[in-house]
């Protein structure tokens, strides 16, 4: 280079605010967010009381809680109070689920590595393939593995002892189950149910804690609003409201929270962009229902198993649709909440 060439000027360094908080975990925050402890966690109270009474007298006679089943849509809790139970006994927690579960011999290997005391967590339990459940049968029964060694006439069985074991299953169809295996959950099969929005914004302001966000009670609020009444939701709509909020250099204010959710189209109620698009559909291109749920994933362009088992819960939760034996119907709150007024007759299509 020659002596009369120019040095380029730096690039000046990017400067992270001091103002912004970093938590400690990252990485893995639905992990970071999950309570630890059964104060940390909100709402079902009637689950909560029933599985002290199961822990406390197991803990008293120094034996495992007898098999546990939860069920209920997505979101809500059921692979947290897993955790809590494992924590609270003791004991190591294996977690797997249905799907995974693909040979019988995946289910031996998951049952011989238990400890005793451990619990066994299978997610999506209605999953398991009806073969593998044979196998599950005898060592929720009788604590026993049954491996049958050879083919045709010559095969015997041979019975391998489990130690104590406690199985905790989650299902978010419970229907699904068979009958035989949902009666073997003698400690109990509890429904979990949707949370109000006081629990949910108890549950938003401890996550903005962890996470380290400066948060209004105006934003909280309006978080709870949206989160369709599920835990799960209401840590993600913090988040991304976390990051607007972040970017901008503002606390996270019931402006900010409007301003951030309204960037992903949720609306006040918590509805997404196709669940809005569902009613219109219904209300314009069906004259309000009666309309099949095939009928309306064809207009949509979706599955119908999207709608009926992601979409049409909450709906039918706000009380936006109806279920008739002729097909959905949409109600008044539906036409006012797309701007619409509701036709004459709507009573008699809810008959």
């Amino acid at each position: 280079m020659s002596s009369g060439s120019k040095n380029p000027p730096k690039t000046p360094p990017i400067e992270t605010p001091e103002e912004v908080p970093t938590p400690a975990v990252e990485t893995y925050l639905d992990q970071t967010l999950r309570p630890s402890s059964w104060d940390e966690y909100v709402g079902q109270e009637a689950i909560k009381n029933n599985l002290h009474i199961l822990i406390s007298a197991a803990k008293e006679r120094q034996s495992p809680p007898e098999h546990i089943l939860f069920y209920g849509p997505p979101g809500l809790g059921k692979t947290t109070l897993a955790h809590l139970i494992a924590r609270e006994l003791g004991g190591a927690l294996r977690s797997t689920s249905g799907p995974a579960i693909e040979r019988v011999g995946d289910l031996a290997a998951l049952l011989s590595n238990l400890g005793s005391g451990d619990i066994l967590f299978i997610d999506e339990i209605h999953r398991l393939p009806r073969a593998i459940e044979e196998v599950l049968y005898p060592a929720m029964e009788s604590g026993v593995l049954n491996i049958i060694i050879g083919k045709g006439p010559s095969a015997r069985t041979i019975e391998l002892p489990l130690p104590p074991f406690t199985l905790i299953a989650a299902t978010t169809r419970v229907a699904d189950l068979s009958a035989p295996l949902r009666s073997r959950f003698s400690g109990g099969t509890f429904r979990l149910e949707f949370y109000s929005e006081e629990d949910i914004g108890k549950i938003v302001a401890r996550s903005a804690k962890i996470l380290g966000v400066e948060m209004e009670g105006g934003g909280v609020k309006e978080i709870a609003k949206r989160s369709r009444q599920t835990p799960r939701t209401a840590n993600y709509l913090l988040k991304r409201a976390r990051d607007y909020a972040q970017l901008k250099r503002i606390p996270l204010s019931a402006e900010a929270v409007n301003n951030s959710l309204g960037m992903l189209e949720v609306d006040s109620l918590g509805l997404t962009p196709l669940d809005r698009k569902l009613l219109t559909v219904l209300i314009e291109r069906f004259n309000g229902g009666p309309a099949g749920v095939s009928a309306l994933a064809a207009a949509l362009a979706e599955e119908p198993a999207t709608l009926s088992e992601v979409h049409e819960p909450f709906l039918l939760q706000l009380g936006l649709i109806e279920r008739t034996s002729r097909g959905r119907v949409a109600t008044a709150s539906a036409y006012r909440h797309v701007g619409k007024e509701p036709p004459a007759n709507l009573n008699d299509k809810l008959l």
